[in-house]
């Protein structure tokens, strides 16, 4: 469905090839004719979309707006008809449930409470030295595969590699079992293109974690994994074993899925941005500052559905008790009433208080961002550091973009090392 003001009395497709090829221009439009809109995905019941940011910011934040379904009696089970479509057994469910994202109150702070002693600043802050190892590794490898002025693909030689490769050493996917990560996440990642396999993909995914977590309860070592076996709080309260297969599962495929895009999308706007990229080039100290920029421009295109707990009135419509309704953080992080000249890239743009919804905000916002922001900050520096005149290699417009819920998600991104004459 193409998404203009005579078609959106229509609920909007999520996963529509416009919104996909084209997410900037899609979601303004969408923005722009209303605050407030209903959509669907996959089928699915319709939903509230919410398109401003002052809206899109009390969502994430408002408790009337509840992360889990079950606590408000008139909720669509929408993702229990997503789970019908894709014929997940039933005993394999609750293992797709994000249990952070998709719990409130005491329940969620006991849980992330629990993962947060784990999953600790100094333990992040100490992978940095190794974060710069495995990307000169990856550059050196780019630098081999791109001799010669041969187009390579930063998609499937450094964008990838490097967030999942760091992602595996902290939580503990020892390098021998992390073949098969890769096809698990882009099957659950892409529903739409990989339904037939789900039901299987799931199945080896859980029993291999559940393997992982018990020769960790026998042999314990320095990694995220132990230490969510042996976290607890001071009452003595643990995680189940379902919790941590959950965890983890969330923690691998979330915690490399985000920071791959971000890098392709940054690495495209910095290019096509070439004054920008200058500056960072004179003053490498404007890389952190940058990279928040670059956040805000992509690649999370919407939040986790709430649901609401009453009556609410937002965007000048009210919206019933019971609705589904879904931040689309993308048109929040470029409206024009929150940011001045909200699509251009600026690397001076302050965001000293996290202004941008990239990581989300409130109680559930993203576990991982320091670790993400590390990453890119570390790897957009080394690349445009080490290959000065990096470009595409080929027109903008033939860059093909897949669907993929919630993520701008590029699928190759061909470049040279070095220019051409």
């Amino acid at each position: 469905m193409t998404v203009t003001a005579e078609t959106t009395a229509d609920p909007v497709e999520l996963l529509s090839p416009e919104l996909v090829a084209d997410p900037f221009t899609g979601y303004a439009r969408l923005r722009e004719q209303a605050p407030t809109l209903t959509g669907t995905m996959l089928g699915g019941p319709p939903m509230w979309l919410v398109t401003r940011y002052d809206d899109v910011r009390r969502v994430l934040t408002d408790p009337l707006f509840r992360n889990n379904p079950a606590s408000v009696p008139d909720a669509p089970a929408a993702r229990t008809t997503i789970m019908k479509q894709l014929n997940i057994p039933s005993d394999l469910v609750d293992y797709l449930d994000d249990k952070l994202m998709q719990i409130d109150g005491d329940h969620h702070r006991r849980l992330r409470g629990l993962v947060s002693k784990a999953f600790t600043a100094r333990r992040v802050a100490a992978l940095r030295p190794r974060v710069a190892e495995i990307t000169a590794d990856l550059l050196d490898r780019l630098a081999r595969e791109g001799r010669g002025g041969a187009p390579v693909d930063l998609m499937a030689a450094f964008c990838y590699p490097l967030p999942f490769t760091v992602i595996c050493e902290l939580v503990g996917i020892d390098e021998a079992d992390r073949a098969p990560w890769y096809e698990w996440g882009d099957c659950l990642g892409s529903p739409t293109e990989h339904r037939a396999r789900i039901p299987a993909v799931m199945r080896e995914c859980v029993d291999h974690m559940r393997e992982v977590i018990a020769r960790r309860r026998s042999e314990p070592r320095d990694d995220l994994i132990t230490a969510l076996v042996q976290a607890q709080e001071d009452n003595g309260d643990r995680l189940s074993e379902q919790e941590m297969v959950t965890l983890v599962f969330t923690l691998v495929i979330t915690g490399h899925e985000t920071t791959t895009q971000l890098l392709a999308t940054a690495v495209l706007t910095l290019l096509e941005n070439p004054a920008q990229l200058a500056l960072l080039r004179q003053d490498p100290f404007r890389w952190p500052q940058a990279v928040h920029e670059l956040m805000r421009l992509g690649p999370t295109q919407w939040g986790m559905p709430r649901y609401l707990s009453q009556d609410v009135e937002l965007g000048g419509r009210t919206i019933p008790a019971g609705a589904t309704v879904l931040p689309l953080i993308l048109p929040a992080n470029t409206d024009p009433r929150r940011f001045e000249g909200p699509e251009r890239l600026d690397i001076a743009r302050d965001h000293g208080g996290q202004d941008h919804l990239g990581f989300g905000r409130g109680a559930h916002h993203c576990l991982g961002r320091p670790l993400a922001l590390q990453e890119a900050e570390v790897a957009l520096h080394a690349l445009f550091s080490r290959f000065p005149e990096l470009s595409l290699a080929v027109a903008r417009e033939e860059i093909s973009w897949v669907p993929r819920p919630g993520v701008t998600r590029c699928e190759r991104l061909p470049l040279r090392l070095d220019r051409q004459p």
